[in-house]
């Protein structure tokens, strides 16, 4: 019983871990999109990205409208593209 539960510890502290590098990610890749002046700028319609979503999600990579049809395109990290994950590693 006591592996078990140290097994199930350890996997949910790895997906803690994971999902904090998820995050730190975007929140880099926000900043550099700061510095090259492309912030709030959708990377699909290169629409205005609305302030009251940067809000909620300030490391947002498209406009609302274009995120839910990525969301519906099955895209698992829809908000954070894969070539962004190439250039973390």
């Amino acid at each position: 019983m006591d592996e078990l539960q140290f097994a199930s510890e350890r996997d949910l502290a790895i997906r803690n871990l994971d999902s904090a590098s998820v995050l730190l990610q975007q929140v880099r890749a926000a900043l550099e999109r700061i510095r090259d002046g492309s912030f709030g700028i959708c990377m699909d319609c290169e629409h205005t990205i609305s302030p009251k979503r940067l809000e909620a999600v300030p490391w947002a990579l498209r406009c609302i409208r274009c995120q839910e049809a990525a969301d519906g395109e099955g895209n698992e990290r829809a908000d954070f593209p894969s070539q962004t994950l190439i250039e973390a590693a």
